[in-house]
């Protein structure tokens, strides 16, 4: 893995800081995005199946945002 002098200084202090090594450092961020990838995967894939489940609900509660399909001849 590579990182620019900046970014390898930084991890230095964060990891003195935290009493830590970099490599453990670098290991629990990763682990921590790759969490937070997943959560916001199943979210959407929650809210898709919600919306879809509910479409017509939506549409009834906000009609002028519904998606009508241009017809030709008709007005955009």
């Amino acid at each position: 893995m590579e990182f620019s002098d900046r970014e390898l200084e930084d991890l230095r202090q964060i990891a003195k800081e935290r009493g830590t090594t970099m490599k453990a450092l670098v290991r629990e961020a990763t682990v921590a995005d790759i969490a937070r990838h997943r959560a916001l995967q199943e979210g959407a894939e929650v809210f898709r199946r919600f919306f879809a489940d509910n479409a017509q609900a939506f549409a009834d509660a906000f009609p002028d945002d519904e998606h009508r399909p241009h017809h030709p001849g008709q007005a955009a």
